[in-house]
């Protein structure tokens, strides 16, 4: 299941996800019936950065939208991508490009969701104000102009926070699984 919609404007995000991703019922990492191409540690990363913003399953990644319009993506294992007018400015440190949607003109832009240099507050401070940039941005690419209670760009109705369920490699065998659950 795919939940962010099939809008021209997510046309291409959607195209290159949906080359990519794989469906799945079962195994270590399955997220929504779609293999998990996000590590839970990320996926657990960008709720963080935005809490009060459902997070999408699309085809095994986890996405963040405003009025259904794409506005940042968990990639891989260090990368989210944020669709901004202008790349994010110093002192944020940007990740490996991903072809085509952070090719020039396309208004996607990939950054470090741990920024490492800063300090563990301030770059959660700086990444979630780029991630509220990036989904008012993607909210003004719609012709609905209705807003939540807190004056933010409304969400498209019916919308989830998804989870990615499986377990976690780890050599820990009394661990938690999954990011969730108690330790046994």
């Amino acid at each position: 299941m795919t939940l962010l919609p099939d809008l021209p404007q997510n046309t291409a995000l959607l195209d290159l996800l949906r080359q990519q991703g794989v469906p799945q019922e079962h195994g270590a990492y399955v997220y929504e019936g779609w293999e998990l191409h996000t590590h839970p540690n990320l996926v657990e990363r960008l709720e963080d950065l935005a809490p009060q913003w459902p997070v999408l399953p699309t085809f095994g990644m986890p996405v963040l939208a405003a009025k259904g319009i794409a506005a940042v993506v968990a990639w891989g294992m260090g990368m989210l991508l944020v669709r901004l007018p202008e790349a994010p400015a110093e002192p944020l440190v940007p990740a490996a490009p991903r072809p085509p949607l952070t090719d020039p003109g396309q208004g996607w832009y990939s950054i470090c969701p741990w920024q490492s240099e800063l300090l563990s507050a301030e770059s959660k401070r700086l990444l979630s104000l780029l991630i509220q940039h990036a989904l008012s941005y993607a909210a003004s690419f719609s012709e609905d102009d209705s807003t939540d209670w807190q004056g933010r760009p409304a969400q498209a109705p019916g919308k989830r926070r998804g989870k990615a369920k499986g377990r976690r490699p780890s050599g820990d065998k009394g661990g938690r699984q999954g990011g969730h659950g108690r330790r046994r």
